[in-house]
């Protein structure tokens, strides 16, 4: 048991060593969602405060559960990015210089379903973020990384299914 944990940090100091040229996309894909899980982050919580209308009761606190599910996502990725020798957006200006999720206003005229719709957009980002990682992940053999996009897809295009359910759509994915 011991020898395999020597064998483990070996395999950690190597990979730190090579990851800075050998993981360089993978290191570029984990620092956007670093940036678009931040600005996703906020964004759900403007449709927490904004919302109204009728579902309001259940979708209002619905907003924490999944800007809990962002944050945790979020900081899988950081750490991965970290491992990696690289260094994760961490101002501000960082994550809105970075993120290609879209700024808007918030607004009390829309209704629930207008504030679902808006995290459905979100969400569809994402999941094609997270297989865009997939692909540049397998390309440069990280499968740790490849496995954290894994889950986090899985969940997110589950909660598409559901939120469209909501609205009268199909998932549309």
């Amino acid at each position: 048991m011991v020898e395999l944990k020597k064998e483990a940090v070996k395999d950690v100091t190597t990979l730190s060593k090579t990851a800075p040229v050998a993981l360089a996309k993978t290191k570029e894909v984990l620092n956007q969602a670093v940036a678009d899980l931040y600005v996703a982050h906020i964004a759900l919580h403007q449709v927490h405060w904004y919302m109204r209308g009728a579902g309001f009761m259940v979708w209002h606190p619905k907003m924490d559960e999944y800007m809990e599910t962002l944050d945790t996502t979020l900081d899988e990725v950081s750490e991965r990015l970290i491992t990696l020798g690289g260094k994760p957006y961490s101002t501000l200006t960082e994550f809105i210089q970075h993120s290609k999720i879209e700024e808007k206003a918030g607004e009390f005229s829309k209704n629930v379903e207008e504030s679902l719709a808006r995290v459905i957009e979100i969400f569809r980002y994402l999941t094609g973020l997270y297989q865009e990682a997939l692909d540049v992940t397998d390309q440069e053999g990280d499968d740790v990384t490849n496995d954290i996009f894994v889950g986090a897809k899985a969940d997110l295009e589950k909660t598409i299914w559901m939120l469209t359910a909501e609205i009268g759509q199909a998932p549309g994915l």
